[in-house]
């Protein structure tokens, strides 16, 4: 798997978590240790893709994490408001 395989991952993840797939839209940001991906969604979709207590968000951080520890990466998810 390699970096455009976790875009789709994310993408995957996000557009079933939500009302408004067609507003999902995810963006890779190459930093020095690690790549950033972006993730936004229609403003009523955001507590969606948070969840309950940010549960959902870091459910989806850890299946990063561990998809990007398998490929010798670093990988960080933020969610643009």
């Amino acid at each position: 798997m390699d970096e455009p395989k976790l875009e789709e991952l994310l993408t995957f993840i996000a557009r079933n978590l939500v009302d408004e797939p067609d507003e999902v839209r995810v963006q890779a940001v190459d930093g020095d240790r690690a790549t950033v991906y972006e993730l936004s969604v229609a403003e009523d979709d955001l507590g969606k893709v948070i969840g309950k207590d940010g549960r959902t968000a870091r459910a989806i951080r850890t299946l990063l994490a561990a998809t990007s520890a398998r490929l010798r990466k670093r990988a960080i998810l933020e969610i643009l408001e």
